[in-house]
């Protein structure tokens, strides 16, 4: 607010006391970064005997407060469904805290139902400050390894 008034007091001066002559510059927005940067390293899915599924993700984000860190991770599948074993959550896995001391971090979400004929699934984290953007990871749940993912099938 200082330089409106500094520019009302000199639009003051210049133009006498009967006339003030304001010009308002609009200041160009900051550059905001849009993208989250909160990366998924790594993916463990093991099916379970009741046909529900058990993932193990490791997240690596830089956590700075309660403000900026990764407050959770989704499964998503190829149609865009993101998979929610908890209504009231808004993601897969709710992280509750930042991990500012602790990355990667690694939070496991029980009892996932992958829709029947589902093959592949992505594994995405969430920045609380930038939203969606990091390294993601495609799970191939009929393959025992891949890139940054393992998965163990019931016999």
């Amino acid at each position: 607010m200082n330089w409106l008034y500094t520019l009302i007091l000199i639009g003051s001066f210049a133009c006498g006391e009967d006339e003030a002559a304001v010009e308002v510059v609009k200041e160009k927005p900051k550059s905001v970064n849009t993208v989250g940067n909160a990366d998924v390293t790594s993916v463990f899915a093991r099916e379970e005997q009741d046909g529900t599924w058990t993932f193990h993700v490791s997240v690596e984000h830089p956590d700075v407060n309660w403000e900026d860190f990764a407050d959770g991770w989704d499964v998503v599948t190829p149609d865009g469904v993101t998979i929610q074993p908890d209504p009231f959550h808004q993601y897969t896995k709710h992280i509750r805290h930042p991990h500012v001391k602790e990355q990667p971090f690694t939070r496991t979400q029980k009892e996932i139902q992958i829709p029947e004929g589902v093959t592949t699934v992505v594994v995405r984290a969430h920045d609380k400050k930038d939203g969606w953007g990091g390294k993601e990871v495609e799970v191939d749940l009929n393959v025992r390894f891949g890139e940054q993912f393992s998965v163990k099938r019931v016999p």
